[in-house]
């Protein structure tokens, strides 16, 4: 097996301590990944339209 499984990453935000980015995985599926500190939250599509709802709301009632 000679092929190299090729990922495409981009960086969607980024701050000093905080990065959003979404990888192209070799299957054609798209992940997202939040950095928080020490803690990475991993994202398929459902999850991560959910999660940008909630952070909308979230948004609004602040």
């Amino acid at each position: 097996m000679n092929e190299v499984d090729e990922t495409r990453n981009r960086a969607i935000a980024e701050t000093e301590n905080y990065m959003v980015w979404e990888v192209s995985e070799p299957d054609g599926e798209t992940t997202w990944h939040v950095e928080l500190g020490a803690a990475t939250l991993h994202f398929f599509r459902e999850e991560w339209d959910e999660f940008l709802q909630l952070l909308k709301v979230a948004a609004s009632n602040s």
